[in-house]
């Protein structure tokens, strides 16, 4: 069966759309569908790209290799320079899957940038070591001679940047509340 052409309201925005190629989806029939689905493959290629910058930006200030998601932990540790307990680190990440947290957080402790304080499991918290802060301060510095030096080139990306800001976290709210109801209405499978 042919597959039927849709177009998206982006079609008519100048440039937005290439003509002459296939913008369908096994995801998408309509044309909500089609943005939805092409904003979905954008942020994944976007939380690549975001994690491989955070890697690279990280490598070149300290001999730690990490990944996106435990340079992350390594700046919300810093955040507010105030200690974090796993809860904290689970919460303003998102996640939930706290074994991986916890390997994280042993290779960043390995690493001499985050200390473990407290014992039991309410008491425990993480912070920085001075060694932390360099880094992260290094890091800081670097971010800002790269990208934020070529986000500051781009006219009009500061209100573009708040805008998405707020999209995101809107759809984050969505994912969020899409993933309870699929969780809470989920059928077992049979074999």
């Amino acid at each position: 069966m042919p597959r039927k052409t849709i177009q998206t309201q982006n079609d008519t925005h100048a440039g937005s759309r290439v003509p002459g190629l296939d913008w369908r989806w096994h995801l998408a029939d309509s044309p909500l569908e089609v943005d939805t689905t092409e904003l979905e493959f954008a942020l994944m290629r976007t939380f690549e790209g975001f994690g491989r910058w955070q890697s690279e930006c990280l490598a070149m200030v300290c001999d730690l290799a990490a990944t996106g998601p435990e340079n992350a932990l390594l700046h919300i540790i810093r955040m507010n320079d105030r200690p974090k307990s796993i809860k904290d680190l689970a919460r303003l990440t998102n996640r939930d899957d706290l074994p991986n947290i916890q390997y994280s957080l042993r290779k960043l402790i390995g690493a001499g940038l985050v200390l473990r304080k407290g014992a039991g499991r309410s008491g425990v918290t993480y912070e920085m070591t001075d060694e932390g802060r360099r880094v992260t301060d290094d890091y800081g510095a670097l971010r800002r001679r790269l990208l934020i030096q070529a986000v500051s080139n781009v006219p009009g990306f500061s209100d573009r940047l708040a805008e998405a800001t707020r999209t995101l976290n809107l759809l984050c709210g969505i994912y969020e509340e899409i993933s309870r109801v699929a969780a809470t209405h989920r059928r077992d499978r049979q074999p």
